[in-house]
């Protein structure tokens, strides 16, 4: 019995050495004792009276796993998994210092209900505002190996003692994250928003005139990881390849419709399409030769048109019956029906509330002056998650969709223009074709220059890459259109609808921290034990043989 015993005992000691090489081992990752990285903070701002976003800076933390069961004053590590709306709330509710959220690096191997999931959780948080900072952060080796020690610390915690003590004495898993800029958070008193606009002469004398426009900025989480391809930077890439096959059309007198075509790109469309706002107000007030003043046909706003097999058109009263935003819309279906009969295509009505502060879509601008218009998008609900995500990329987009949609814009509105139904021409015919042909590297390209830089407002206007972007953009319209304006808008703190707010990215530095003193203490006293444990092991055959020779001896 006692031998059966003994060996019991060594079974257990065996397996607990065998866990500490097994943590030995998993240690041995690299990592610095401190590094630093660049963390992008939660969005800030003000609209009209609402506060939004993450109104802190300021970490100095330990780090823990979103699993751990003490979070207060830590900062909670996170990736997409993790980051859902219950667990930022209980990070919240707990009193955690911080929230840190790594973004992998490549998007297109997330799952889609994981990015969905993001989100969702994303939209919800910033409904409101927080003084716990949030920061997310691109995934690297090092981030990685925090991440991934910190989860082991709180897999451990319904360990043994002995077990957690022997763990933190191995791996030192323990690390510490500073962001320590003592400058305060100020508004940002300098923001322009930039809007563009050119013109493609119709024939005729004094013809009606036909608004194309999509907005240009985007918002998410994180202002610096905004890219935006899907809301809106496809919207503008349609919109650049209707510059382009338009301006072909009518480079030839012979070939220019009896309308005016208006292109405009806005900014702070995310924003209650603010722009487009105030270029309306100074088109319409101020402007008496703008083209707006004069009979105008209808507009078409562009809004995530990059991926999906649904198209739905957003207006704010259903058209009449021998207008022509309703013969345009005839139009549409019979592209739609003849050539993507597997499209989805419907009429979504909301009515243009004014006492409400926030608009849904660009096109209800246009009907606050009475101007007809709609908006034509992939998306049902305009308060949907996929308007407004960093985790909108160009994982998230189509070309082939992209270029379908633009097929089915620029194809119906030649045939509006042109009159071609009533001409007798077949429903199936193609306006657009050889040279005028729709080239997925065209717009493939359009892409990446769209995406080559995060486009949130507060950045447009200052950092070097997004000025080349909208100077890129100028010049694509002056190389295809006529009369190109530059309209630039200020905001200040004093303007009632929107205040932004700087310290959009920080130095972020992560340190490795030994464990406490105790631990050491009682780390060493236990090592000592399992040593002598393991020789007693490792000699377990000779002193066998000892004791059972003592004992014979004392029975005899």
């Amino acid at each position: 019995m006692w031998g059966i015993n003994m060996t019991l005992r060594t079974s257990k000691v065996a397996a607990l050495l065998l866990l500490s090489v097994h943590l030995l081992h998993a240690s041995a990752l690299p990592a610095a004792s401190s590094y630093g990285f660049n963390a992008y903070r939660m969005q800030q701002y003000n609209l009209h009276q609402d506060k939004h976003g993450c109104r802190g800076a300021i970490v100095v933390a330990e780090a823990r796993s979103a699993a751990d069961t003490i979070l207060t004053r830590r900062c909670v590590i996170m990736k997409l998994p993790d980051f859902t709306t219950e667990r930022y709330l209980e990070a919240k509710n707990l009193n955690a210092a911080a929230v840190l959220i790594l973004l992998p690096q490549n998007l297109s191997s997330v799952p889609e209900d994981i990015v969905q999931g993001f989100m969702v959780a994303e939209s919800q948080v910033l409904q409101k505002e927080t003084l716990m900072p949030v920061y997310v952060v691109p995934e690297d080796d090092q981030l990685l190996y925090m991440y991934e020690e910190v989860s082991q610390a709180a897999a451990t915690k319904s360990a043994s003692v002995l077990v957690r003590v022997l763990r933190s004495i191995i791996t030192a898993t323990a690390f510490q994250i500073l962001v320590s800029n003592s400058s305060p958070i100020k508004p940002i008193t300098d923001t322009t928003i930039i809007t563009l606009e050119g013109v493609l002469p119709g024939a005729g004398e004094d013809p009606p005139t036909i608004v194309i426009t999509a907005h240009y900025d985007t918002f998410g989480l994180a202002p610096g990881l905004a890219y935006g391809a899907d809301s809106n930077g496809s919207g503008v890439t349609i919109l650049l390849e209707l510059v382009r096959l338009f301006h072909h059309l009518y480079s030839d007198p012979r070939n220019q419709a009896p309308y005016h075509l208006l292109f405009s790109l806005t900014g702070g469309g995310k924003y209650n399409f603010l722009g487009t706002k105030r270029w309306l107000e100074e088109n319409m007030d101020h402007a008496e030769s703008s083209l707006l003043h004069d009979n105008v046909a209808f507009v078409i706003c562009l809004d995530s048109l990059g991926t999906g097999d649904e198209l739905f058109l957003h207006v704010s009263r259903p058209p009449k019956p021998g207008t022509p935003q309703y013969s345009f819309i005839q139009q549409l279906e019979q592209i739609i029906s003849a050539r993507f009969p597997w499209v989805r295509f419907g009429t979504v009505h909301k009515k243009i509330n004014l006492q409400e502060t926030n608009v849904a879509w660009e096109h209800e601008r246009y009907g606050m002056k009475h101007i007809p218009g709609f908006t034509l998008s992939h998306i049902e609900n305009p308060k949907s998650e996929l308007r407004g995500s960093i985790l909108d990329t160009m994982a998230q987009v189509d070309i082939r969709k992209l270029k379908r949609n633009a097929v089915i814009v620029a194809e119906s509105l030649a045939r509006f223009m042109y009159n071609l139904s009533d001409k007798g021409s077949a429903k199936d015919m193609q306006v657009f074709k050889g040279s005028l042909d729709i080239q997925d590297s065209h717009l493939s390209s359009l892409m990446s220059m769209m995406t080559s830089v995060p486009r949130a407002v507060q950045l447009l206007d200052r950092e070097p890459g997004q000025l080349l972007l909208i100077s890129t953009l100028e010049q694509e319209f002056k190389h295809y259109l006529k009369q190109v304006h530059r309209h630039t808008f200020h905001l200040d703190r004093r303007d009632p609808e929107i205040t932004f707010f700087d310290q959009m990215s920080q130095p972020m530095m992560m340190y490795r921290v030994k464990p406490a003193a105790f631990d050491l203490f009682l780390g060493g006293c236990i090592a000592g034990y399992l040593g002598i444990v393991y020789y007693a092991i490792q000699n377990f055959g000779i002193i066998y043989t000892k004791l059972k020779a003592t004992m014979k001896a004392k029975h005899q």
